[in-house]
């Protein structure tokens, strides 16, 4: 059998999760606080650690992989998770020395994420030179969205330093897709909107299985309230940031100290549930009343609603927030069951209702897994 490790590398933090060929998760961890008081979570196991960057981080990762069981030269391939491939790398791919240069000429688009996803890849190559690694990424989803959708009007000399709309979230929706899809056996609604809803929130018009159109745009900050992001502001607004803070403090302000954060105090969608302060309530608001607002864009750009399918860790947990949102979209003729909801079930709607409902657990790894192997299994065709 041919296991894959799926990596997904953070700024200061690297998970993994290894699979067997049938989606079997054998083995799960990471290594976080990378560069400070390290932690290290592999299986049942937490150990304290110095990982002084990604390299030694996930060196200790695979050593403590190989004492549970698995030798990594037996390991059939590796996958990552990339954030940006800009607007060449459309498909899930063989990591070459070709695209490891576009995922670094793609740094400019995801500063925040890319270097970080480069640094485990490069780490493994030194590690294990001879495993096969593979790249997913997160925007290749929406390359299907009408170039009306993805253009910013901006001058051409400015959309040609890759100032577009890119969208993210795109692994979570491909494997929402095709859950949905064995949900509903194996006939997908036509005109699907998807709300992938965590800690980061983007929605998708998905028509046919087909991404055509997304609230994120160039970066992850556009679109929707999120934990710690603000979602879409005015671009006078950002410039002014820029004026009083320079460039690197309106990014730390609008990525890491906006959203849920700034309006609610934290991040934490649970926290705010628990406090019922007026500013947590009034932020829990702020949150639904966008999704709800982006919905109706979303659904304008398909023409119509056939279904809506909810994902993340806000959609698939929070019954609040869900029956806030479905309420927000009764305008469509959506009906769902509150005790549905209540009990978490996988379909919501109401036996009368037009629009169909669904909560969909979201698993980006295992669609990264599925990547792999099926590229794996075409390289071995056509060898």
């Amino acid at each position: 059998m041919t296991n894959v490790l799926v990596i997904n590398a953070g700024s200061s933090s690297i998970k993994f999760v290894m699979f067997a060929a049938d989606m079997t998760r054998l083995l799960e961890g990471s290594a976080t606080e990378i560069g400070g008081n390290s932690v290290l979570d592999v299986g049942q196991s937490t150990t304290r650690a110095d990982f002084p960057d990604h390299a030694a981080a996930l060196a200790a990762c695979l050593k403590s992989i190989e004492e549970h069981g698995y030798p990594i030269k037996e390991l059939g391939a590796a996958a990552h998770r990339v954030v940006h491939g800009g607007s060449r790398l459309i498909a899930p791919c063989l990591l070459t020395a070709d695209v490891i240069a576009e995922i670094e000429a793609c740094c400019a688009l995801a500063p925040l994420h890319n270097p970080h996803n480069l640094a485990a890849i490069r780490a493994l190559a030194e590690i294990s030179p001879s495993l096969p690694q593979f790249a997913s990424f997160d925007t290749a989803f929406h390359a299907t969205n009408p170039e009306v959708a993805l253009r910013y009007a901006i001058p051409e000399t400015a959309a040609k330093m890759g100032i577009r709309r890119y969208g993210f979230h795109g692994i979570s929706f491909e494997g929402l897709v095709g859950q949905l899809r064995e949900v509903c056996g194996g006939e997908l609604p036509s005109r699907l909107l998807a709300l992938h809803l965590g800690n980061g929130a983007s929605l998708c018009a998905v028509c046919d299985g087909r991404s055509v159109a997304t609230t994120m745009g160039y970066s992850p900050l556009e679109g929707l309230t999120m934990g710690t992001r603000s979602g879409s502001i005015d671009g006078n607004a950002v410039l002014r940031l820029a004026k009083e803070y320079g460039i690197e403090g309106a990014s730390r302000i609008l990525n890491r100290e906006s959203g849920l954060k700034a309006l609610g105090g934290t991040s934490d969608m649970r926290a705010l549930r628990e406090s019922r302060t007026s500013e947590a309530e009034f932020a829990v608001a702020h949150f639904c009343y966008w999704a709800i607002r982006n919905a109706g864009s979303m659904i304008a750009a398909m023409g119509g609603l056939d279904a809506v399918a909810i994902t993340g860790g806000i959609g698939e947990n929070d019954t609040g927030v869900r029956t806030t949102i479905l309420n927000g979209l009764a305008w469509t003729g959506l009906r769902f069951d509150g005790a549905a909801n209540a009990e978490h079930a996988t379909n919501l709607h109401a036996v009368d209702s037009p629009v169909q409902v669904f909560v969909i657990g979201a698993d980006e790894e295992r669609t990264i897994a599925k990547h792999a192997l099926a590229n794996l299994s075409a390289q071995a065709t056509t060898s």
